[in-house]
């Protein structure tokens, strides 16, 4: 039986903007199951036990943040806050590297997939994937929004990536740093990815254009997850990469609304997503028995994970990185949001990694500290998310997610400001970190632990327990959590040398200082009275 490709609906708008009009090797809008026997055809991917798609993405496990470019143009250049993050490149070498990729694609299988980001109507965004492996097709096919046939028939891409991963370019001939380019055109409305087969780079590069355009329209764009709970009462997870975003949002208790891309408008939040996309390092049916669940489903890919003899995922097994991950529609997680959608947050909880086992597993801030720590964005970058990390290093990443935000980071500090006075949630600090000492002494902070904290917290039963200021980050921690070990709470109880512990907050509460001389001229007397004592 010889399979039929082209029975798909497919959008009025073909690929003349590409220059792609004459490659007749074109699959559109093909299912999951097309999908995979193309991938497996092809030699991308094999299968699991489960019928689970592995991947290998070769010889970056992780995104390249350093060759990730924008294009410079008068119509965006008063907006950007360029510097290492946003890093500027010409439209001369966009224009050469996109015409390379033109050539190189115009005879290759090419996968297409017309899909939305964002679940609220008004400011969603068309975006179209275009890419020579098929494996990037159902990796979109599960993180972004699905249309139904009807609306596949008036899909106008908005947005485009156009992804070459086997294209390397020639740094002296092309302009680039490496071989490697992720580069977004906002005129052009392209982001052009060559030299990389990681499907991060797909994703986070459509998170970085709504996070430019949704400001601009009133609405806050977040790096966080969010559930909500019976009564509808709505939590939301900031954090970076391996700091508990997944995990703690898939709450078998609560609704999951999305576990990584979310804006807040006037009626409250919204997913960007359709699916989600969790580490899988040490991942166990014990603690995340949802997450746990998906990794044997069809249709959900396995990347960068290693499988033993019998056809089994071994999570433990970081012989090719630590960033091992699962992507999924988010409809696998069988208490999904059906909508996308929720109310304004109750609850907003920062989530950090702390490496140096000094804040609190759990701490209550005020709206100034909470903009503070916003701006700030401290936690510990985790092992594989970046090439080149291979173990925690203390970082800070303004709005927990500065990787993705091209606007300045007091543009979204102020939405979130706006936000949180005007619906009164409270904010949270959580540290799932290290305790007992930093890293390499101390031990990782307890999963149940976490959870337990942050259900009595959401739940409103720390509203009459008593808080004790910390000393030096001057945040307020409870002295009791039903459930939870009372000497866990206080961090400096947790060390053996008591003055070690105040050694290492004093030179946290000096990073903190420092990193935040950045921001000084633009924050206000009462966000920079909520930074940390340095005695």
């Amino acid at each position: 039986m010889t399979p039929n490709y082209d029975k798909h609906p497919k959008s009025n708008i073909g690929l003349e903007y590409l220059g792609l009009e004459k490659n007749k090797n074109v699959h559109w809008n093909l299912n999951p199951a097309e999908l995979y026997e193309r991938a497996i055809a092809r030699g991308e991917a094999i299968l699991t036990k489960d019928h689970a798609l592995v991947v290998h993405t070769g010889k970056f496990t992780g995104r390249s943040p350093k060759d990730k470019f924008v294009v410079d143009q008068s119509s965006i250049h008063n907006d950007i806050d360029w510097g290492e993050i946003n890093q500027p490149i010409s439209e001369e070498v966009f224009d050469k590297l996109f015409k390379k990729a033109q050539d190189y694609l115009s005879d290759k299988e090419l996968f297409v997939k017309d899909l939305y980001c964002g679940a609220d109507k008004n400011t969603q965004l068309q975006v179209r994937v275009v890419s020579e492996v098929a494996y990037h097709g159902l990796f979109a096919h599960n993180m972004f929004i699905r249309p139904s046939n009807e609306e596949l028939a008036n899909h106008t891409p908005e947005f485009t990536v156009m992804a070459a991963p086997f294209l390397e370019a020639d740094p002296d001939a092309d302009g680039t740093r490496t071989s490697t380019f992720i580069i977004c055109n906002f005129q052009k409305k392209i982001i052009l990815i060559g030299g990389t087969l990681y499907s991060g780079e797909v994703k986070k590069g459509i998170f970085g254009v709504m996070n430019y355009l949704l400001p601009k329209k009133n609405v806050m764009a977040m790096h966080c997850s969010a559930n909500h709970d019976e009564n509808g009462k709505t939590a939301v997870f900031f954090g970076l990469s391996g700091t508990g975003k997944t995990t703690l949002s898939a709450d078998p208790d609560k609704t999951l609304i999305g576990d990584d891309e979310h804006g807040w408008n006037d009626e409250g939040i919204f997913n960007f997503e359709g699916g989600c996309y969790a580490k899988t390092i040490n991942l166990c049916e014990e603690n995340e028995p949802m997450i746990y669940a998906t990794t044997k489903m069809p249709g959900t890919i396995l990347e960068n994970v290693i499988l033993n003899d019998d056809r089994e995922p071994d999570f433990d097994d970081v012989s090719l990185t630590e960033n091992t991950r699962c992507s999924y529609p988010i409809n696998f997680i069988p208490n999904a949001s059906k909508t996308g959608t929720g109310g304004h947050p109750e609850h907003i909880i920062f989530l950090t990694a702390d490496a140096f086992g000094v804040l609190p597993p759990i701490s209550k801030l005020t709206p100034e500290q909470a903009m503070y720590h916003f701006i700030s964005g401290y936690t510990a970058k985790v092992a594989g998310t970046e090439r080149g990390v291979t173990e925690p290093q203390a970082t800070f990443s303004a709005c927990f997610g500065s990787p993705f935000m091209p606007l300045h980071p007091t543009v979204y500090a102020e939405l979130l400001a706006e936000k949180i006075r005007k619906h009164g949630s409270q904010v949270w600090l959580v540290n799932t970190g290290w305790t007992g000492g930093s890293y390499g002494e101390g031990s990782r902070m307890k999963l149940a632990h976490t959870r337990r904290m942050l259900s009595e917290a959401i739940a409103g039963n720390l509203n009459g327990v008593e808080f004790v200021e910390d000393s030096v980050f001057g945040v307020q921690i409870p002295t009791s959590v039903n459930g939870v070990p009372a000497e866990v709470l206080i961090p400096k109880n947790t060390w053996k040398n008591a003055a070690e512990y105040d050694e290492k907050a004093k030179q946290l509460a000096s990073m903190f200082v420092e990193n935040f001389k950045q921001f000084t001229d633009q924050a206000s007397e009462a966000i920079l009275a909520a930074a940390p004592k340095v005695h």
